[in-house]
């Protein structure tokens, strides 16, 4: 009986100690910011590149949510560390504008999975005078978002391409 009450003891007083190696951060998987914007990531490669999809709620030019492609790639994490990725968003559906974004995966010590995401997006001006407005700087912070089995982006966040939703 001793021994046992030493050993849980003991494994209550290590499992905070568990490190980042141990806690894996899957990019793969759908994602949700602050902005309620969704991210769709598909499984990544070998060679750490991904896509998938991106369904904005902000928009430059307003209106609803749209459906953008993505593609990036993940850096392999050193020991003991949380991988880095990046990402591009192309915005061609309905701004002529693009968003990198660049950040890292967390888990923290209750298994909550984070990404910390900083971005550019540029959009196309006409002339070099206007240049010095083209270009804006953002943050934005992904926690998964857990979904009922055979679900997807579109069928749980309708978009601008879902005509099957009657109008109000």
């Amino acid at each position: 009986m001793g021994s046992s009450a030493f050993i849980l003891v003991l494994t209550m007083a290590l499992v905070p100690f568990v490190t980042p190696v141990e806690r894996k951060c899957q990019l793969s998987g759908l994602w949700r910011n602050e902005l309620d914007s969704l991210m769709e990531i598909s499984a990544l490669r070998d060679n750490g590149d991904f896509q998938g999809k991106y369904l904005t709620r902000v928009t430059l030019a307003g209106g609803c949510a749209r459906t953008s492609p993505l593609k990036g790639a993940q850096q392999q994490p050193g020991d003991g560390g949380w991988p880095t990725f990046a990402f591009t968003v192309r915005w061609d559906k309905f701004s002529n504008a693009t968003t990198t974004f660049a950040g890292q995966c967390f888990v923290d010590s209750g298994g909550k999975e984070t990404l910390s995401t900083m971005w550019l997006l540029r959009e196309a001006v006409g002339s070099l005078e206007e240049d010095w407005k083209a270009t804006r700087v953002g943050r934005n912070v992904f926690t998964r978002k857990r979904t009922p089995r055979g679900k997807n982006l579109l069928s749980l966040f309708p978009s601008c391409e879902d005509t099957s939703s009657p109008t109000p």
